[in-house]
């Protein structure tokens, strides 16, 4: 199993009171986790993209973020998490030239992670006034990709946008292309995906026992894909939070004071296309941070990783057993410090990684370098 970071650009209110550069200070943190990460043994970071959710995200351009890390980077491969491929968003035509673009300067360590977007603030923003349609739209922007990266002559005449022929430019360095991925978070969505080929991004956490029938239902539907590009990334990554210090009270003390109750809220006061779960209250009341209590059965029940590099080994092992390829952590969905932050990240890339990582290969590098042979394209 490998591990990446989530970085999403939350701005808790109180943060923001109390300091006039918390947006500021939060991104530049979350790209120097990104340093610290690539120095213990993580293998992936992925960067969100949101417009207009204050509080919740202020990323809105990881194509900017995402650059500044691949430089100062050796080894981490950083994805977005997601690029919203969405038409009136995100022409399709801009988003295949900056990816190639970061396959080109990171020499092949951009991951392309795609999604359609879950909020109708957003949607709206662009113009978008039915979130049903945008998954027309990413089904039509889905499949031009390959044709973009492979075509020097490309045109296309579609419900949604439209290109008189024209080469876009550039093409993918390490062929055939990026490693491709999509956020999902239902069961129709995880079947979509493995009929697809692409790897699966899931932002809605849960226990190993929840997830357990999506993966199952992934790992059937993928070993007969129809790949969208040119080769099948068999990959799920789910999120989960964390805290893994050597004190296990520290680390269970930091999380019932988190701030995740605050950004949980958000999700569901801004995701407004997620189904609402009954424990939700109505907005503006917030989802409180966890109790002790809550904090131990969310252990014991795998779906938060929290305690000393054993009890956090001993969590993901749930993870490991029922076929989960990567776990994404999200620390920073939370009023942590930043040095907090760093500890934990260096603290379980050097305890708890290399007792589930052992291969310095991506998976996904590997995907993709049997498919250039195969191709013979490498």
């Amino acid at each position: 199993m490998e591990f990446g970071l989530f970085l999403g650009g939350f701005v808790h209110k109180d943060l923001a009171a109390a300091n006039p550069d918390a947006e500021h200070d939060r991104i530049m943190s979350e790209l120097r986790l990104c340093e610290t990460a690539d120095q213990h043994h993580w293998k992936y970071a992925w960067f969100t993209e949101h417009h207009f959710l204050t509080e919740y995200s202020h990323i809105s351009a990881n194509e900017v973020l995402m650059p500044w890390v691949l430089a100062r980077t050796e080894r981490l491969h950083v994805g977005s998490g997601i690029i919203n491929i969405t038409p009136p968003v995100n022409h399709p035509a801009r988003v295949a030239e900056r990816v190639a673009m970061m396959d080109h300067v990171s020499g092949g360590r951009f991951e392309f992670g795609t999604g359609r977007g879950s909020s109708t603030t957003e949607m709206g923003g662009f113009g978008i006034d039915d979130p049903e349609i945008t998954r027309d739209m990413f089904d039509e922007a889905i499949s031009q990709f390959t044709r973009m990266w492979n075509e020097t002559d490309y045109s296309y005449d579609g419900r949604f946008f439209s290109m008189p022929a024209r080469n876009v430019l550039p093409k993918p360095y390490v062929k055939p292309h990026p490693p491709m991925w999509v956020a999902a978070g239902n069961p129709s969505t995880f079947e979509k995906a493995a009929r697809m080929g692409l790897g699966v991004l899931c932002f809605t956490g849960g226990s190993p026992e929840k997830m357990a029938p999506l993966i199952e239902l992934y790992k059937k539907t993928i070993a007969q894909a129809e790949p969208v590009g040119e080769y099948v990334n068999d990959n799920v990554a789910v999120t989960t939070s964390f805290m893994c210090l050597e004190d296990r009270d520290e680390a269970r003390q930091w999380m019932s004071r988190s701030g995740n109750g605050r950004q949980q809220t958000l999700v569901f006061h801004y995701l407004d296309t997620f189904p609402k779960p009954p424990f939700v209250p109505e907005w503006p009341q917030e989802i409180p941070d966890p109790t002790l209590e809550q904090i131990d059965a969310g252990f014991r029940s795998g779906a938060s990783i929290v305690g000393t590099p054993d009890e956090c080994a001993q969590g993901l092992q749930r993870w490991v057993d029922v076929g989960v390829d990567q776990i994404i952590m999200g620390p920073s969905g939370s009023t942590y410090p930043h040095e907090l932050l760093e500890r934990a990240i260096k603290l379980f890339g050097d305890e708890v990684i290399p007792r589930f990582d052992r291969d310095p290969e991506h998976s996904t590098s590997r995907f993709r370098r049997t498919a250039a042979a195969r191709l013979g394209v490498g």
